[in-house]
């Protein structure tokens, strides 16, 4: 098991500041990863401080030498993939090969997409995902890319220099389980960021459920991805200096199939975005089992 923690991209985690002292902090804590939202206003009907996540990683990597850094989760669709494809590939190098790319829809929909004219149909998004990320694979490979799809062009483009990661970084996909099909879509990359029904975001979800997830996906890995790595990533409220409770409620997630932990308050909680309650929760270290 690996430990990350995740924070939003929005109030005092908008200042680039804050979140690569968060990052050194996770590092010399003992932390395996730190993770940011990536929203453009979250809910506009709340008005905020917002940063780029690429700029705010950017921050980190420079202040840090081996935690993994990247984003939970970027909605493909609201970008342009040559665009995030050199973003992601530019932090890959100043890292040292250390992002993870997770990757979804987004939302709210309306807020993130509607606000900007973008579509907003799930089923039109979920086909730029799906093509936004074939392209960005193919753009990773540092060669010429020609593509002419229903929501994407380029003609005869080769995006240098690619990421230091080789064939690329690591690609996650996010979900909300019980669904099926972005399921089914994380079985044919490197991991799986769930959400569940029953559990949101903060809350850690029931074992059972975890485990049909990997069984689900175990069973829908293509042929030739069957013996690589999967990761599968939970997370919620851990005990700090408790190894007990730690155990108690990570344990079964671990033997369910989980390979990553990642701290995160609740959604709804006031303090989520607060640099002074995340950082203290962080110099107290990972949980251990």
């Amino acid at each position: 098991m690996r430990y990350s923690v995740n924070v939003p991209n929005f109030g005092d985690f908008a200042d680039a500041r804050n979140v690569a002292a968060l990052a050194m902090a996770a590092e010399e804590a003992g932390w395996d990863g730190v993770f940011l939202w990536d929203h453009v206003v979250h809910h506009k009907g709340s008005p905020r401080p917002v940063g780029d996540p690429w700029m705010l990683l950017t921050a980190a990597a420079l202040a840090t030498t081996r935690v993994r850094l990247g984003t939970l989760v970027t909605p493909v669709p609201r970008r342009r993939p040559h665009q995030l494809a050199r973003q992601v590939a530019t932090l890959d190098r100043i890292s040292g090969g250390r992002v993870v790319f997770a990757a979804g829809l987004g939302g709210p929909v309306e807020d993130e997409y509607g606000s900007f004219g973008e579509p907003t149909d799930q089923a039109l998004l979920a086909e730029r995902l799906d093509e936004g990320l074939g392209l960005l694979e193919r753009y990773w490979t540092g060669g010429p890319v020609t593509h002419h799809g229903r929501h994407f062009h380029a003609d005869d483009v080769a995006l240098l220099p690619p990421p230091v990661q080789r064939p690329r970084p690591p690609v996650w996909m996010a979900g909300y389980w019980p669904n099926r099909r972005p399921m089914r879509r994380a079985a044919r990359w490197d991991g799986a960021v769930p959400l569940f029904g029953s559990a949101g975001h903060g809350s850690t979800p029931p074992a059972d459920e975890l485990r049909d997830l990997v069984a689900y996906v175990r069973r829908h890995r293509p042929d030739d991805r069957r013996d690589t790595p999967f990761e599968v990533v939970v997370g919620g409220v851990s005990p700090a200096n408790d190894t007990a409770a730690a155990r108690d409620l990570i344990g079964p997630l671990l033997d369910a199939g989980a390979t990553w932990w990642d701290e995160r308050l609740p959604i709804r909680d006031p303090r989520l975005s607060h640099l002074g309650t995340v950082l203290h929760r962080v110099e107290q270290g990972p949980p251990r089992l």
